[in-house]
């Protein structure tokens, strides 16, 4: 059996770069396949669905079983979905299919944060952000994958299922036990969900997730109505994800764990300035390196939260990063959501004030509990 700390270390961030592919393989893809706007909101709602389910679940299960068996399982499941999706034109069957992508990607998303906690005493930070670069990486390699196949776009959902059926052979000859909780599942989320930081994360993660996306879907557009054209507002977007991509790797490693707190809200304030200064002045001529530095700031906010919330929770790890991570896909529906109910009431550059707020409300969540997290500085 193999038990190497840096197989698994490395399979882990393979596992969250098919994550990227899983969540960005309908936007990418769509057109080549022909799915009307009604169309691709139901599948993204399911996938959603399925995440949600998984990830919870699987979280929960991390404390208390092999997190490779786990990864087995979600490989599995992920393998036969990618290999099948849209192999027929039946929507209700790659409906069906869609949910099993989301829990795939939802099991990968719930164990591999806590496996790389159980494996790395320190560091963590470091670790957990460049776990979440690969989920950024996974989504440009497949977008640009996809530039080159054009027409043969299935080709590259069934080299990805081949993948993670690989993926699966290895997590079937490894061997990770979980960390003993101590108590049953509905004893350990009896406790959790009395703490009131655990709500303050998840309120934290809805925000950063929530504005992570928002942003990435409205750039182009608020780019084209302020005079860019379809190219140079691609490239606004390539270079945020840059950002992105580049902040996960940088920020996790001069992060200690003493610092994340700090470094939270340091990111939230620093996401409300540039965010802020990017839709609402005119400062076109510095956009390039404006939306850069933006990126960046919204980088690290999920991992170092994610992180936080392991640290001040290790024997509940899994289980507290599965309440945690429910936000995820809730943060990707409400705010977009409430943009576009704020383009109806108001113009569309108004609403975009959605953003701002967003970091903002997170600022404010850190910001008022703060003695809370300076409890675990001194503890740490």
């Amino acid at each position: 059996m193999i038990r190497s700390p840096k197989a698994l270390t490395a399979s882990s961030f393979i596992s969250m770069f098919f994550i990227g592919v899983g969540s960005t393989i309908i936007g990418a893809a769509a057109r080549n396949i022909g799915l009307t706007p009604y169309q691709i909101g139901i599948l993204m709602a399911v996938m959603n669905l399925g995440f949600m389910v998984a990830v919870t679940a699987s979280g929960a299960l991390a404390d208390r079983y092999d997190k490779t068996r786990l990864l087995f399982i979600g490989s599995i499941v992920l393998a036969a979905a990618f290999a099948t999706f849209y192999g027929r034109p039946s929507f209700m069957l790659n409906l069906l299919i869609m949910f099993f992508i989301g829990a795939g990607t939802g099991v990968y998303e719930g164990v591999t944060d806590a496996m790389l906690l159980d494996i790395h005493s320190e560091r963590e930070s470091l670790f957990i952000n460049i776990n979440h670069f690969f989920v950024t990486f996974g989504s440009l390699m497949i977008t640009l994958y996809l530039v080159f196949l054009q027409m043969n776009w299935r080709r590259s959902t069934v080299q990805s299922g081949i993948v993670v059926a690989v993926l699966a052979v290895f997590f079937a000859f490894t061997r990770l036990r979980g960390r003993d909780a101590g108590m049953k599942l509905s004893e350990s989320l009896g406790v959790l969900m009395k703490e009131r930081i655990v709500a303050v994360l998840f309120g934290a993660v809805i925000c950063s997730v929530g504005l992570e996306l928002g942003v990435v879907g409205i750039m182009t557009t608020y780019l084209m109505e302020s005079g860019f054209n379809q190219i140079t507002s691609k490239l606004v977007l390539i270079i945020f994800l840059s950002g992105i991509a580049t902040g996960r790797v940088l920020i996790g490693f001069f992060s200690k764990n003493r610092q994340i707190p700090h470094f939270i809200l340091l990111l939230f304030g620093s996401a409300l300035i540039f965010i802020g200064v990017f839709f609402f002045t005119s400062l076109h001529g510095y956009t390039y390196v404006l939306v850069y530095f933006m990126g960046m700031t919204v980088s690290a906010l999920l991992p170092l939260i994610i992180t936080l919330a392991g640290l001040l929770y290790p024997e509940h790890a899994g289980t507290v990063l599965g309440i945690i991570k429910l936000a995820i896909p809730v943060g990707g529906m409400l705010i977009p959501f409430l943009f576009s109910l704020l383009t109806k009431a108001v113009s569309f550059r108004t609403s975009l004030v959605i953003f701002p707020l967003s970091a903002l409300a997170g600022f404010i969540l850190l910001l008022t509990n703060r003695r809370r997290f300076d409890h675990f500085i001194k503890n740490s």
